[in-house]
């Protein structure tokens, strides 16, 4: 591709109309004729590599301050012109498709799985990117990170629209939004499901958290916030765009009445101003009401046909890692679920506690290389609802998974809940089994649909929570 059809005009260059190979701010695909870009980053600065991408073949490098280097393109922010550059390379997918974009700290994947299944379902043509997997008309990808880098992510767009997708359904995360990996993509729909601790390694604090999720409804057509949550009554007000608000316990554009919540299923009837459709679904939870209440207003607001979307949500039956309940054959439930948060904690867990027989036993660990704060405040979630909590890894990374177990215990000292440490995660999913009782749901938190656990050295093991049960009741 020509370097001046690249730039489309959006960029100052006196550099001739030179060919280039490729995008990339990776200096590990530096090659002939590329196209360097110099992100800096919080603790590398593709700047200090402009000069060796030259000498390594560079055609160009694309730079915030004059580097004098004779091949360079000064621009004022490397990270948003590397989207937009992407975007050029990749000939512009995010035009081609109707995007919906959900953000928030809990539901969504949850929300973005059950839109995908109704515009499915509606006759469209969808592509998703989430956390548990990225999917094109049905095929899947395996991924490891909720929003895709930026390349990736518009690589994955024409990919989507080369396959014939019409509409793409993705989880926008924090890091997406305030990295700009999504280029000067714009969404028909976007949706702000909650706020709660975490990332805070990342973003400092909670306003800044608060900061980077607004930033997606500065692109947005038409937003559906969840105004039962602080944060989102917070962003319904300051937001400029055409927005919708859904609520289960106050007057707003989309709420449910007649709720009925069972151990495997939940129904409502959806109330909005110009639509009212019978909802059930094969998921129980009070967040799921939530969860699938912005899904159908975000669908309804796609104008979907109300019966398609009342039909389409009939057939959902859970979602991977999300409340999953593992076949044991025993007289107790195991259920497998992402929750890794404070209010994750607190949403599976109160769901459950009204359903449970005898005793509600939550197993759990706090990730390590991560927000250490919120550690304290998994167990005192946990704690709350919980009758016993057995303590144990989860994704140590480079922290000694005992540092990390003695920071959650630290939540502990003013409860009376029974608790047993058991730092090696399948020994302790073992010990959980081995001492279920009748009529006992026991929860294995924080893994969900994960299959493997990340050990020092960032070495990724599998570890697979289905599998582990299954085998595990084998030798008991």
């Amino acid at each position: 591709m020509r370097l001046h059809d690249l730039l489309e005009n959006k960029f100052r260059t006196s550099l001739p109309d030179i060919n280039i190979s490729g995008v990339t701010d990776n200096t590990k695909e530096i090659e002939k004729d590329i196209l360097f870009f110099c992100v800096k980053g919080k603790t590398f600065d593709g700047h200090d590599f402009a000069k060796e991408a030259i000498e390594k073949g560079a055609a160009a490098v694309v730079t915030e301050r004059d580097l004098k280097i004779e091949n360079q393109i000064i621009v004022d922010d490397t990270r948003k012109a590397y989207g937009e550059i992407c975007a050029s390379w990749y000939n512009h997918p995010e035009r081609k498709l109707k995007l919906i974009g959900v953000t928030g700290t809990n539901g969504k994947t949850t929300m973005t799985s059950l839109i995908k299944e109704v515009l499915t379902k509606s006759g469209h043509r969808v592509g998703l990117i989430g956390t548990i997997r990225n999917e094109i008309m049905g095929e899947v990808f395996e991924t490891d990170k909720t929003s895709p880098l930026t390349k990736d992510y518009m690589e994955l767009l024409s990919r989507m629209v080369k396959a014939g997708c019409d509409c793409a359904v993705m989880e926008v995360s924090s890091f997406a939004l305030e990295q700009q990996r999504i280029g000067p993509s714009h969404f028909r729909i976007g949706v702000f499901t909650n706020l709660t601790q975490d990332h805070l390694d990342y973003h400092g604090d909670m306003e800044e958290y608060y900061k980077a999720k607004k930033l997606l409804f500065s692109r947005c057509d038409t937003a559906i916030i969840n105004t039962d949550d602080e944060y989102g009554k917070r962003l319904y007000s300051e937001i400029s765009c055409d927005k919708r608000s859904c609520s289960l316990e106050s007057k707003a554009d989309y709420t449910a009445e007649n709720i009925e919540i069972s151990q495997d299923k939940l129904s409502y009837d959806l109330i909005g101003k110009e639509n009212n459709i019978s909802v059930s679904l094969g998921m129980t939870g009070k967040f799921n009401i939530m969860n699938s209440l912005q899904a159908a207003a975000a669908c309804l607001e796609m104008r979907i046909p109300e019966e398609k979307v009342s039909s389409a949500l009939s057939t959902v039956s859970g979602v991977k890692g999300r409340c999953e309940i593992i076949p044991t054959g025993k007289d107790y439930t195991v259920i497998c679920d992402y929750a890794h948060s404070p209010d994750g904690i607190k949403n599976i867990l109160s769901s459950l506690k009204p359903f449970a027989e005898n005793r509600l036993v939550c197993l759990f660990g706090c990730g390590g290389d991560r927000d250490k704060t919120k550690r304290p405040l998994m167990a005192k979630a946990a704690a709350e609802y919980a009758d016993k909590l057995i303590i144990t890894s989860d994704n140590p990374r480079n922290e000694e998974p005992s540092a990390i177990i003695e920071d959650i215990l630290e939540g502990l000292k003013d409860s009376s809940v029974p608790y047993d440490v058991v730092e090696n995660r399948r020994d302790a999913i073992k010990h959980a089994l081995v001492t279920g009782e009748k009529g006992d749901i026991i929860v294995l938190a924080g893994k969900g649909h994960e299959d493997y656990q990340i050990l020092k050295g960032y070495e990724k093991i599998h570890f697979d929570e289905r599998e582990i049960v299954a085998e595990i009741l084998k030798e008991i």
